[in-house]
């Protein structure tokens, strides 16, 4: 997604203590009475998030958390239904015969204020994320249109973009290239509109529930308790708005994994996995044995970013030791146990081209690890592995925790060296990463959209806002920029294979495991499950009770 997502893992260590689960869906009494009348009064939903969404500005978001909530709240010119792209604030959408000109007729559709949705709406956001001065760090997914990635890194000018309001109901767009999945990024959220006059008006319109937080989407946000829970209403002003059936959902959020479980088994909860939470490792067999845990496929990764300008994470070969030295398939059959396959590359291989790739490197090789790390220890002048200390960095979880400590156990018990181990809460644990301030440290990455550049794209600049670990090639940017100009899908397919060839040579990451998403939900939710990219759009979801 920076996809600095939240990808809380989707299996995690239980705790053993039993932990009380709040109700925040309301008295008791009345959430009771609601459900006794039937009907649209019991069309409410009770979620659960792991933490304060870092932003629910659509370009300034980086994370999976903030980014349910603005895909429910906002919509873009094209959505995703049933893994398909469909149009949704455009009606119709015409492609010209070159590929390089899209243009967008609006339906009648309303902000959530009244006011009608316009093409200035979206070339506002589209150009308020480019803009160099508002630091958004999704702006390279922007980068297709014509002129964007010029203008973001101060080379071009907002007049030379391609991003022209023809009228109010009609936008054009122009690519720098024919981008086979252009329609895919525009429904994410860095493409969605804006209310131009609430925001210019107000430029921290966006820090708080009440008449500036003006939206498109399906649902309004009509309560943000921060640190606390989340509610969104049905936006009567949608454009299809006969066809939401929820009325409301209420998102509470709790850190704790297990704590979540006790609320799904209590029935406070009505679905619990990612993105609205996690299901925890002792309620796998039982949810499993109960006929409800459904596993599907995901085209996401696990794995630890490097900080290729740390003390001795700056060295190639201590890189090379650590990704060597973990046991991948032990950590997946022990700890996640969740049908994860190790990751021995960049890009799952469930991604389309990549189904065959054998990856780069063996799952738990001790012996490569100990050569790396004498000729790593040679180079910086180092006689004894335990004068290497590594930091490794998680966001406060079990789960990754739990990862932690078994990576942590292999490095030193194979390698010899000293590694700790530290957390921090979410937005503090993003501002570490994007600041340098870490060794190694956990994240997910969770596709954009069903393509390897995905994967790829972040790591082409060591200024990427997606980046954080400092590393660029010349080579690598080179081949991704071939890979966007080439028409031919079979040679754009093996210039990104080359690419990651280089980066998985010089190791700016050390992938883990290759994500499934993990998820139960009580039988009276319908249409309520992620699809490969692990959305969840409300919209299409029903309770009947």
């Amino acid at each position: 997604m920076k996809k600095k997502n939240i990808l809380l893992l989707t299996l995690l260590l239980a705790l053993s203590v039993v932990l009380t689960a709040c109700n925040f869906g309301g008295k008791e009494e009345d959430k009771s009475a609601s459900e006794d009348k039937g009907g649209e009064g019991s069309k409410e939903i009770n979620l659960v998030i792991a933490s304060e969404p870092p932003s629910l500005h659509p370009g300034l978001a980086t994370d999976s958390t903030s980014g349910v909530i603005l895909q429910n709240v906002f919509e873009g010119l094209t959505t995703v239904k049933d893994g398909e792209v469909v149009n949704a604030a455009a009606e119709d959408v015409k492609i010209s015969d070159d590929q390089l000109t899209y243009t967008f007729t609006l339906r009648d559709a309303k902000w959530s204020n009244g006011d009608s949705v316009t093409a200035s709406d979206f070339e506002y956001a589209w150009k308020w994320a480019l803009n160099p001065a508002n630091a958004s760090e999704y702006a390279s997914i922007l980068y297709p249109i014509k002129g964007a990635q010029a203008y973001n890194l101060g080379e071009g000018s907002e007049e030379d973009l391609g991003i022209k309001v023809v009228d109010e109901k009609t936008l054009e767009v122009t690519l720098e290239n024919p981008t086979p999945y252009f329609l895919e990024l525009t429904s994410f959220k860095t493409y969605f509109p804006i209310h131009k006059a609430t925001a210019e008006a107000n430029d921290t319109w966006y820090a708080e529930v009440g008449e500036t937080y003006v939206t498109n989407g399906p649902f309004k946000l009509t309560e943000w308790q921060h640190g606390g829970s989340v509610t969104l209403e049905k936006n009567e002003n949608y454009w299809d708005a006969e066809n939401v059936a929820l009325n409301k959902v209420n998102i509470s959020m709790v850190e704790s994994e297990t704590t979540t479980v006790t609320m799904f088994d209590a029935g406070e909860i009505d679905f619990l996995g990612a993105p609205f939470g996690t299901v925890a490792l002792d309620a796998i067999d039982r949810y499993n044995e109960e006929g409800i845990l459904n596993i599907e496929p995901y085209s996401a990764i696990y794995w630890y970013k490097f900080n290729t300008t740390g003390k001795y994470t700056s060295n190639v070969n201590i890189r090379k030791a650590l990704t060597l030295a973990v046991d991948r398939q032990g950590l997946i059959d022990n700890i996640t146990k969740g049908e994860q396959t190790p990751a021995l590359g960049m890009v799952p291989t469930g991604v389309a081209g990549f189904e065959d790739s054998e990856g780069y490197f063996k799952d738990n090789d001790i012996e490569g690890a100990k050569a790396a790390l004498e000729a790593g220890m040679k180079e910086l002048g180092i006689t004894d592995p335990s004068q290497i200390e590594i930091g490794i960095s998680i966001n406060t979880s079990e789960a990754h925790s739990a990862i932690a400590q078994h990576i942590q156990e292999s490095w030193v018990k194979n390698l010899g060296i000293n590694v700790k181990i530290d957390n921090s809460e979410w937005q503090v644990y993003l501002d570490k990463l994007t600041a340098l301030d870490f060794d190694t440290a956990r994240m997910g990455w969770i596709a954009d959209y069903n393509d390897a550049y995905s994967f790829l794209e972040q790591f082409d600049s060591a200024e990427n806002g997606n980046n954080d670990t400092g590393w660029e090639n010349a080579d690598y940017a080179a081949l991704l920029q071939q890979s966007a100009k080439e028409t031919d899908p079979a040679k754009r397919i093996e210039l990104l294979k080359q690419a990651e060839a280089i980066a998985m040579t010089e190791f700016p990451v050390a992938p883990i495991y290759y994500y499934t998403n993990l998820s139960v939900k009580k039988d009276y939710v319908e249409n309520m499950a992620p699809d490969q990219l692990g959305n969840i759009y409300l919209k299409y979801v029903d309770i009947n009770k």
